[in-house]
C-alpha cells in the first residue's frame, strides 16, 4: 500500500456513505468525494486517481454519461459503479462501455476492497502468489526431473514446465530465470533419455510413444473410418508453448482435446512432416518411394512431394478417402484459401500446411529487424498470436468451426532458441543445419552430442556408407572453427530445430471440436 492509491468517489448522497471511506481511509487509502457527475469529470481531469466509484443515479449527469466522458479522457482507469440500480440494460450499458466492476448497494466495505484489489493491486496480488507458488513448486519439479522414465513422464513434466512459463510471463514476476535453468536441466535429463531410448523405438515401433509416422494411421483415419469430415492443419515449427498463447483466441468456437506426441530425428521439415503425410520412416519413404524422397545433398525443395506421400499412406491402408492438400506461405495464399474453403467442404480429408513461424524462425536469424522484435521467448510467442489472431488463420478456424468440422492442429517439430556453441567439422557435403549434421567425414566431441553411427538403425537414410548423424542436445548449436567467432555471434540466442530438446521433440497434437 501507498500513499499514490487514491480513490474518486461520485455519489449524490455521499454523506451516507461515511462508514465506507473512513474504513477505505482506514486501510491506508486517500479517498475523495464529489456529489456530482460533473465534479467527477473535473477532478478526474486536474488530479490522478488510481480507481472511481461511480453512482448512475445522480442528479445532471448520470453515471453512465459520466462513464463514458471519463473513458474517453482516461480509457485506462478503472471504474466502479456503485448503485442501487438492479435494471439489466444499466449493467449491459455499463459492461459494455468497459466497467471494471459493478456492486449493488447496500455494499458492504469488503466488497468495494476486493473491488479495489482486483482493479489496482491486481498485478502485484498475482505476482506475489504466483512466485511464491512457482517457489513451493520447485523442489517437487527438481524431483520429478530426476523421476521421469517413461514417455508420459516427459510429456508431464513439459506441461507442467510450459503452464510455469507463461504463469511466471503473465504474473511478471523476478522467476523467469530460476525457470529457465529449471528447464535447462530438464532439458538435460531429457536428452539423456532419448539417447538411452531411441534407437529402441526405432526398432520396437509398437513400443514406442505416438511419432510423426503413427499420426494418420492411429489418429485421423480412425474419425475419418467414422464418417466424420476432417482438416488437418499442421503449423510448421509450432510449439506447445505457442498453442497455449493462441488457444484463447478459439475458446468461443471450439472445445479441445489437448495432447502431445514426439517428433522423430531429426526434427526436421525434410524427415518429420514427411514421415507425418507417409505414415513411414525417412529410411522407409527413400526405399519405397525413392522419386518423392530428396537427398541432403539434392539442392531441389526438401517438401515439394506432400501430396504425393499423402495419396501413398491412403492407398497403403487401402482407404478410399478423397483429400485436398494446399500450402499457404503468405496471406496471398492465405486469402485464395479462403476464397476456396467452401469446396474443400465437400472433400472428407483437408490437409493444409501454414508456414509463417517457419518462415518468422528464419527472419529472426536473418533479419535485423525481426531479432529485435522477437529477442526473448515471451516476444516469439507474442508474434505467433498476433500472426494467429491478424492474419487469414483465426477467420480460417471460425470458418471451419461454423461447418461444424472437426480440426486436427499439429506441427511436424517445435524450435529451441540455442545458446551455446558446439565445434563440429564436416567436409563440403555436410548439411548446413545448426542442430544436426549427417555426413561421412564428421569431427566432433562425442560427449557434447548424440551420434547414429548406423543410420540404418534409426530408420534414416545413409547418403553414404560411412555416413552418421550427430544431434545437437538442450540449447547447443554446432559452429565450424573457421571464422568461429563471427559464426557463433549471428546465431546466438537464434531458433533453431533439428536436434533434441523438449520444446523440439515434445510437440501439440489438438483436436478442435466446434461447439
Amino acid at each position: 500500500m501507498t500513499n499514490k492509491d487514491r480513490i474518486l468517489w461520485a455519489d449524490d448522497e455521499i454523506d451516507l456513505l461515511k462508514p465506507h471511506i473512513l474504513f477505505l481511509e482506514d486501510k491506508g487509502y486517500e479517498v475523495e468525494a464529489v456529489v456530482s457527475g460533473q465534479d467527477a469529470i473535473e477532478r478526474s481531469k486536474e488530479q490522478d486517481f488510481d480507481i472511481i466509484f461511480l453512482d448512475e443515479n445522480m442528479p445532471g449527469l448520470t453515471g453512465l454519461e459520466t462513464l463514458s466522458i471519463i473513458k474517453e479522457q482516461n480509457p485506462a482507469i478503472p471504474v466502479v459503479m456503485v448503485t442501487k440500480s438492479e435494471e439489466e440494460s444499466i449493467m449491459n450499458q455499463a459492461i459494455g462501455n468497459k466497467i471494471a466492476d459493478y456492486l449493488i448497494k447496500p455494499v458492504n466495505p469488503n466488497q468495494l476492497l476486493l473491488a479495489i484489489k482486483k482493479n489496482v493491486h491486481r498485478k502485484s496480488i498475482i505476482s506475489a502468489v504466483t512466485t511464491q507458488n512457482y517457489q513451493q513448486e520447485f523442489a517437487r519439479i527438481d524431483t520429478q526431473i530426476n523421476d521421469s522414465f517413461t514417455c508420459d513422464d516427459w510429456i508431464e513434466m513439459y506441461r507442467k514446465l510450459v503452464y510455469w512459463e507463461l504463469e511466471l510471463e503473465n504474473s511478471g514476476t523476478q522467476m523467469t530465470d530460476l525457470l529457465r535453468m529449471q528447464k535447462k536441466d530438464a532439458n538435460n535429463a531429457f536428452g539423456k533419455f532419448i539417447r538411452r531410448n531411441y534407437l529402441e523405438w526405432m526398432q520396437t515401433p509398437d513400443a514406442r510413444p505416438l511419432m510423426s509416422p503413427d499420426l494418420f494411421s492411429k489418429r485421423v483415419f480412425p474419425l475419418l473410418d467414422k464418417g466424420e469430415k476432417v482438416f488437418f492443419i499442421l503449423i510448421d515449427n509450432f510449439r506447445f508453448d505457442q498453442w497455449r498463447v493462441v488457444k484463447e483466441l478459439l475458446t468461443d468456437a471450439f472445445t479441445f482435446d489437448e495432447n502431445l506426441y514426439y517428433s522423430i530425428l531429426p526434427t526436421a521439415t525434410q524427415y518429420a512432416r514427411n514421415s507425418i503425410f507417409s505414415g513411414l520412416m525417412p529410411a522407409q519413404i527413400e526405399q519405397l518411394f525413392p522419386e518423392l524422397w530428396v537427398d541432403e545433398e539434392s539442392e531441389e525443395g526438401k517438401n515439394l512431394n506432400e501430396a504425393p506421400l499423402i495419396q501413398t499412406q491412403i492407398d497403403r491402408f487401402r482407404k478410399k478417402y478423397t483429400f485436398s492438400y494446399t500450402k499457404t506461405n503468405d496471406s496471398l495464399h492465405g486469402e485464395r484459401l479462403l476464397n476456396n474453403i467452401a469446396s474443400l467442404m465437400q472433400t472428407q480429408l483437408n490437409v493444409i500446411v501454414l508456414n509463417f513461424i517457419d518462415i518468422l524462425s528464419h527472419a529472426r536469424t536473418e533479419m535485423k529487424m525481426i531479432r529485435e522484435l522477437a529477442q526473448t521467448e515471451a516476444a516469439y510467442r507474442s508474434l505467433t498470436r498476433s500472426w494467429f489472431q491478424h492474419s487469414f488463420t483465426l477467420d480460417l478456424f471460425r470458418r471451419i468451426a461454423a461447418k461444424g468440422y472437426k480440426i486436427i492442429l499439429t506441427t511436424d517439430h517445435g524450435a529451441i532458441r540455442v545458446d551455446a556453441p558446439v565445434k563440429v567439422i564436416g567436409d563440403k557435403n555436410t548439411n548446413t543445419n545448426l542442430r544436426y549434421k549427417v555426413g561421412k567425414n564428421l569431427n566432433y566431441n562425442p560427449k557434447e552430442i548424440f551420434e547414429i553411427r548406423d543410420p540404418e538403425k534409426a530408420c534414416l537414410p545413409s547418403p553414404n556408407l560411412s555416413s552418421r548423424y550427430i544431434f545437437a542436445l538442450n540449447e547447443n548449436f554446432f559452429a565450424y572453427p573457421n571464422n568461429y567467432n563471427y559464426y557463433v555471434s549471428y546465431y546466438k540466442s537464434t531458433f533453431q530445430h533439428g536436434g533434441i530438446s523438449m520444446e523440439e521433440m515434445l510437440i501439440p497434437f489438438i483436436t478442435l471440436t466446434p461447439k
